[in-house]
């Protein structure tokens, strides 16, 4: 996995795909206290699958993974990771691109779309989190959680996890609490704080520059979770002139998320 130095950071970054295939290079964003390494232990989009037919790139956002740390919680804001991924996007060399990623990693995309334009061919927006509206009371809920974890460790979030009902498409599966537990259970506390801080600063673009995108985009969203809430799917919807909203409330249906996403990449 290669290395780069990039506004100050060091993001660390690979791509798996041919370019033989003439498909439109896939850049892909994780979400927030989540990393590559953690991505493919249930990944919501295969990216296998997807670099059968394209190069697809993904890196760890600064202060996850293998990529360097915050140095100050405004370097987690989801702009300023955006400017991380054009950066990135420019290393590589790529022109146009599809911009995705989960929860985080969809408002990266979205921001990085309004600088690069129509450089973007298409937009795969999956499990949006909280945002302007819903926005306020979930950086609050950051703020607790970074002061949680500063105080007590990583075992208070531990123990919340054990006892907050997960997204409607893993009621009754062990396999959500499973992981969110190794995830907590792995991290280094002052890490953790400091992204939960970096996210406190953090917002979607506002709804009239989302407006703007004219990028076609599919939009992939669960039921049942507070903090990737259905109402910011269906907002994004409505803002988007080019998209289509999927909401998923079971397995089965989410497990459709991979081919949605490939076949909505085949036409781009």
């Amino acid at each position: 996995m290669p290395d780069v130095d990039l506004r100050g950071a060091r993001l660390s970054y690979d791509i798996v795909g041919s370019d033989d295939t003439g498909g439109v290079p896939f850049v892909w964003g994780h979400g927030l206290t989540s990393s590559r390494a953690d991505e493919d232990t249930l990944p919501l989009i295969d990216s296998a699958v997807i670099a059968e037919h394209r190069q697809v790139l993904r890196y760890d956002a600064r202060g996850h993974g293998l990529s360097g740390d915050l140095a100050e919680p405004a370097d987690g804001d989801w702009a300023a990771l955006a400017r991380d991924q054009v950066a990135l996007i420019e290393h590589v060399g790529w022109d146009d691109v599809v911009l995705g990623g989960a929860s985080m990693g969809t408002a990266t995309a979205l921001h990085v779309a309004l600088t690069l334009g129509d450089r973007v061919r298409g937009l795969v927006l999956v499990i949006p989190p909280t945002a302007w509206e819903t926005r306020a009371a979930q950086v609050d809920l950051y703020e607790q959680m970074a002061a949680a974890v500063e105080r007590d460790g990583v075992g208070v979030l531990e123990a919340g996890a054990r006892v907050m009902p997960p997204p409607d498409p893993f009621a009754g599966d062990s396999t959500w609490l499973d992981r969110r537990l190794g995830v907590l259970g792995a991290a280094d506390p002052k890490r953790l704080a400091a992204i939960f801080r970096g996210a406190g600063t953090a917002d979607l673009p506002p709804p009239e520059a989302v407006q703007t995108i004219v990028a076609p985009t599919l939009v992939l969203a669960w039921s049942g979770d507070p903090g990737h809430p259905v109402s910011t799917a269906e907002r994004l919807g409505e803002l988007l002139p080019d998209s289509e909203v999927v909401i998923s409330s079971t397995r089965d249906e989410l497990d459709t998320w991979t081919s949605r996403c490939a076949a909505f990449l085949a036409e781009r």
